[in-house]
């Protein structure tokens, strides 16, 4: 990553605009350097100041803005600018990139209560299929590449069409399929799990680590006897799996290593994405100067796998806002780990400030980095296989076939909430939500302004169509 002087990191201001976190009213906002970290500092007339720690390392969120490739407008939008930003989202003509990965919440119901969810699952809906195939449809409309489905809710598999709904997202033509889960059903339906199989989604699995206190305080049980055995169940299927640990300040930090270890053994999985914890929805109360920011997940990597990444393997993301999400591949092979960063020098060529001065960038190496280091990446999927092949050259030898089972991801996602939202940020964002009734709405605006309540309130009157 770009070196900053200490001058810059001790002195480094930004205005954007932000919400009170009580009143959701848009307020002017400074993002600014303290102590070696990032905070947020903001004023609303009727309730007061209010600060947020943003990253937990100054120099690592300073470095990290370089990395901001131009965004891609999408196709339309389905929504005009009349409110102001962020209460037009839909998208309108003022968001700046289109939707890399797309989410369908088919039922906001859920078979376990978990003490944090940033969907509050609850009783209120459940989208027809025709109402998923026309969500479908005009995410075809409004996106050109077509990039990433992914069905969630609440918890998808309880909903009695989920199967036809994935089919359906398959026979339209979606590059890829995801379907995020936490297990429950997998772990014990036959039926269900050889049908899931037959249509090979990649499952985005719930997976918070191996402490029995860990999965009581973010899941109310101990869920890891049923987690283990689903995994297992879907190693035998041949579906792909990627881990995702909700990480809670003081609750799992110290499984990072352990989660990341499991993943690389373990047959079934090909990645892990890492979320601090979103405090919107159902959460336990927190305090917004004492969180998990993307720095610490990467430097708690490093510091518990015992040499298999660094803090410099991980790169910014460039298709979203470059300090909200972080990723790396590794080539695997017999317990060899060597992640992509040390044999490519990805930091430079996705750094859109240095890689202008770089007359040896071919372009092809360029697109495969942008497409593995962009939301619409998921592993096991041959697009992705492709692109590590361009990127990696004749540096690793396996066989393109076999390249899912030697190719392993992490990414980290950072999503904000009420009191960290910086609003210039989400004009970026490329993972939205997709609503019945025609809408995009960027994914921390979903959760933690209203939208999804008002949404949610919608579809249970009936008032989006059947």
């Amino acid at each position: 990553m770009v070196e900053a002087k200490p001058a810059t990191l001790a002195t480094y201001r930004e205005t954007t605009a932000s919400v009170c976190p009580q009143c959701l009213t848009v307020v002017a906002a400074e993002i600014f350097a303290r102590d070696g970290r990032i905070f947020m500092r903001k004023s609303c007339p009727e309730h007061g100041r209010f600060e947020a720690l943003l990253s937990s390392d100054a120099k690592w969120y300073v470095d990290s803005l370089p990395f901001n490739k131009p965004g891609i407008q999408p196709l339309g939008y389905s929504t005009p600018v009349c409110k102001g930003h962020p209460w037009d989202c839909g998208l309108c003509p003022d968001h700046k990139q289109h939707t890399c990965l797309a989410l369908i919440e088919v039922t906001s119901a859920c078979n376990q209560d978990c003490p944090v969810c940033f969907a509050d699952s609850q009783p209120a809906f459940s989208l027809s299929v025709a109402q998923v195939g026309r969500m479908l449809d005009r995410f075809i409309e409004l996106d050109a590449e077509q990039g990433v489905i992914q069905f969630s809710g609440g918890e998808p598999t309880t909903h009695p069409d989920i199967l036809t709904m994935l089919r359906l997202a398959k026979d339209k033509g979606i590059r890829s399929l995801m379907l995020n889960t936490n297990g429950a059903r997998i772990a014990t339906d036959d039926r269900f799990l050889a049908r899931l199989a037959d249509i090979g989604p990649t499952i985005y699995f719930q997976f918070d680590g191996f402490s029995g206190q860990t999965h009581l305080t973010l899941r109310g049980k101990d869920l890891l006897p049923l987690k283990l055995k689903a995994l297992d169940r879907m190693a035998q299927a041949g579906l792909d799996v990627v881990l995702v640990p909700a990480i809670e300040k003081g609750v799992n930090h110290e499984e990072l290593g352990e989660i990341v270890k499991f993943g690389i053994e373990h047959p079934a999985v090909r990645g892990v994405a890492f979320q601090p914890v979103t405090h919107a929805g159902r959460h336990n109360g927190f305090d917004p100067l004492y969180r998990e920011t993307i720095p610490d997940i990467v430097h708690g990597i490093a510091e518990q796998t015992d040499g298999l990444f660094v803090e410099s393997d991980f790169i910014p993301v460039p298709c979203c806002h470059p300090t909200c999400r972080a990723a790396t591949y590794a080539y695997v092979d017999r317990g060899k780990v060597t992640p992509l960063p040390r044999v490519v020098a990805v930091d430079r060529c996705l750094n859109y400030v240095t890689n202008r001065t770089l007359p040896d960038l071919k372009p092809e190496l360029l697109k495969a980095l942008e497409g593995l280091w962009s939301a619409s990446s998921v592993p096991g999927t041959v697009a992705m296989a492709h692109r590590f092949c361009c990127a990696a050259g004749s540096v690793f030898p396996a066989v393109f076939n076999y390249m899912k089972t030697h190719v392993f991801m992490i990414v980290i996602q950072d999503f904000a909430d009420a009191y960290s939202m910086d609003l210039n940020a989400v004009r970026k964002c490329c993972v939205g939500e997709l609503v019945p009734d025609g809408r995009i709405i960027p994914f921390c605006v979903y959760n933690s302004l209203g939208y999804r309540e008002k949404v949610r309130a919608a579809l249970a009157a009936g008032e989006m169509g059947g």
